[in-house]
């Protein structure tokens, strides 16, 4: 009788740090504009006219922490 050969996987190649930035960066400044928009946006600092920011992310507010009335 013949014994099946073990197959191995072939390791995945590492992906180079030159091609991963421009992704970390994306994602570091979209990370900060929600955070501001959920965080930060109303009142004096508000960018958006009216309260549908404010009200659109109450709830997350509430969730994570943030005052706001």
């Amino acid at each position: 009788m013949t014994q099946p050969a073990a197959v191995s996987a072939p390791a995945p190649a590492p992906i180079p740090l030159r091609d991963l930035l421009p992704w970390a960066i994306f994602a570091a400044v979209l990370a900060l504009v929600l955070l501001y928009f959920v965080g930060a946006e109303e009142g004096a600092t508000s960018v958006v006219s009216g309260s549908f920011v404010h009200e659109f992310v109450h709830d997350g507010r509430h969730l994570l922490g943030f005052p706001c009335h």
